[in-house]
């Protein structure tokens, strides 16, 4: 029995360019009465290659919808999303003499879309547009391709140029679909394709996290112009069946004594700045103590608002960026630790034209004292930066030591590039080896960003077991085809319910998942983890609204009566791991 195979196993190449003369065609054979024929789970179709793809019957199911509406598909983590689209490019490309545009919001993603489906469709011509606006990367051409796989900036940049249009894509993919809200490019590309698709063309949004705000999901639905959402929870008929369990442990460690006492230090300069900006007229609608980085900024915004001449403006923006350099180091002492606190401050001082607010930052007493505090610390003291880091290396311990020969897999998530840098040392140093996996931005000659090469090394690498342990920014969080692995640890928990979605859903996949999130008591740790549990209940209870919805649609489509029970309530679904 055949098996879906992963990203390792193909070689990133384009197909050749079609000999010169007439316009290349594609092959267009009959289909079959049911569009797919499912033989012990493996889906035949004229354009899949025998015996490769599974399929799963809720994937079926969405597949057919999403041929004949525009649809956005919700579905947690880890249960075959590019499976749905594939299964519907192959039938759109079989109708029509379209293309097919998958769009994904990272390189690696999609470079993992362009393997899976030269894997699971018969040979077609493909392209893949990749890279910086600046600086793109094509394998292939648009005009001959029947698959085109780009990250949405590329696109957007060649049709704003008229370089092609979109007037012969039959069927346009948005995956990880939550990123279309306010200007992110989706929302353009979206609304060119359907001033001007062609008859029959279709949109397919997929994500596991839509968000945890009815706004926001309609924001979304709304940008892509699709009418049909169906939505899936782990707890779903049909669905529960091939879902993991996920463990979710949490591991509490207390803020080191000269950690206090610089918090003290950095929250009384805080003060007297907010002071000083209630003052003038701001920040009067929260307590100081409750003020958050959104909450800054939107400031910002307010005090450009206010009318008056510019020069009326100066002194409350000083005082607001101070206040949030406040803030931000505050953050990285609670959450990160002193080291990634004291690399905070260097970052600041080393703008090559930092700001009237930048040095008087860095030279408020309290900063003066907390720094010269924690680089005394590091220098003489042999406590790690944060005590998390002592956790961490024994949560790591007891899954390498249970191993016993088997090859096992930890990945740890961190929120800073000064992070990932201090966690790999401290692994490597217990003699470890250690892979990082960060985005392509380089920092500094210390940090160094990775390109698309280097990634899918690190990626292969752990996929084959060459080291047990990833430490990845947020760059892996999303849709990275990773293996599944037996541990995953939040250094700090992160307040976005689809971030924290994002990153479960790399364990559990095909057994029992554990996860475990670091957390410092009383710190910002603890007001974050609230807030993430707080949205992703709340999405949980939009998802169940939009899965009882579907069904319910479908049952008047059927023609058949919905049963529900008399007086329950559908059940809280599972985390979305």
């Amino acid at each position: 029995m055949g098996t879906q195979r992963r990203l390792e196993e193909f070689v990133a190449t384009g197909e050749p360019a079609p000999p010169p003369g007439a316009p290349y065609r594609r092959d267009r054979p009959p289909g079959f009465p049911e569009v797919w024929r499912v033989a012990e789970g493996l889906v035949e179709h004229p354009l899949l290659r025998p015996c490769v793809l599974r399929g799963l019957p809720f994937q079926i199911e969405l597949a057919r919808t999403g041929l004949d509406e525009d649809l956005l598909v919700v579905l947690p983590t880890g249960l075959g999303k590019t499976v749905i689209a594939a299964l519907v490019a192959a039938e759109v490309l079989r109708r029509q003499d379209g293309k097919v545009l998958v769009l994904a919001p990272t390189r690696p993603l999609v470079q993992q879309h362009a393997d899976s489906f030269r894997h699971w469709l018969v040979p077609l011509h493909t392209a893949r547009f990749t890279g910086t606006v600046k600086r793109p990367v094509r394998e292939g051409t648009w005009s001959d391709a029947d698959l085109v796989f780009a990250t949405p900036e590329i696109v957007q940049n060649d049709l704003a140029a008229g370089r092609y249009d979109l007037r012969d894509v039959a069927l346009v993919v948005f995956d990880e679909a939550h990123h279309a809200v306010g200007k992110y490019v989706y929302v353009p590309i979206a609304e060119r394709y359907r001033a001007g698709r062609p008859t029959g063309g279709r949109v397919l949004g997929l994500t596991a996290s839509p968000g945890g705000k009815d706004e926001r999901i309609e924001e979304v639905v709304g940008h892509l112009g699709v009418q049909r959402v169906e939505a899936r929870s782990r707890e779903d008929p049909g669905v529960a069946e091939y879902v993991h369990p996920i463990d979710v442990d949490y591991v509490w460690v207390d803020l080191p004594p000269v950690a206090q006492r610089i918090r003290t230090a950095l929250e009384e300069a805080a003060h007297e700045s907010a002071r000083k900006l209630q003052r003038m007229g701001f920040l009067r609608k929260k307590p100081i103590t409750s003020l958050s980085v959104k909450d800054l900024i939107a400031l910002r915004a307010e005090i450009f608002a206010r009318p008056g001449p510019m020069v009326r403006r100066f002194g409350p923006l000083f005082h607001q960026l101070v206040l949030l350099h406040l803030h931000h180091a505050q953050e990285r002492l609670e959450t990160q630790g002193l080291a990634p606190f004291v690399q905070y401050l260097e970052r600041v001082g080393a703008k090559p034209k930092p700001s009237r607010g930048d040095r008087a930052f860095l030279m408020l007493p309290q900063v003066v004292r907390s720094r010269q505090e924690a680089e005394e610390f590091l220098r003489t003291s042999k406590e790690p930066s944060h005590p998390k880091l002592d956790a961490l290396v024994t949560l790591v311990g007891e899954v390498l030591d249970r191993a016993d020969g088997r090859r096992v897999r930890v990945l740890v998530f961190a929120q800073y590039r000064d992070t990932i840098q201090s966690i790999q040392e401290r692994l490597e140093h217990q003699g470890w080896k250690v892979g990082r996996f960060v985005g392509q931005a380089t920092r500094d000659p210390e940090d160094k960003g990775m390109n698309q090469k280097e990634q899918a090394q690190v990626l292969a690498g752990f996929r084959a077991g060459s080291f047990p342990v990833m430490v990845a920014s947020s760059v892996a969080e999303e849709g990275l085809d990773v293996p599944d692995v037996d541990l995953v640890v939040f250094f700090e928990s992160v307040p976005s319910e689809i971030r924290a979605i994002q990153r479960r859903g790399r364990t559990g996949r095909s057994s029992l998942g554990r996860v475990v999130v670091l957390l410092t008591r009383e710190t910002r740790d603890v007001q974050y983890q609230a807030a993430e549990v707080r949205r992703e209940r709340a999405m949980r209870r939009i998802v169940r609204r939009l899965s009882a919805e579907g069904r319910e649609r479908r049952a008047r489509e059927a023609g058949t009566p919905l049963r529900r029970a008399r007086g329950k309530r559908p059940r809280a679904a599972a985390s979305e791991g």
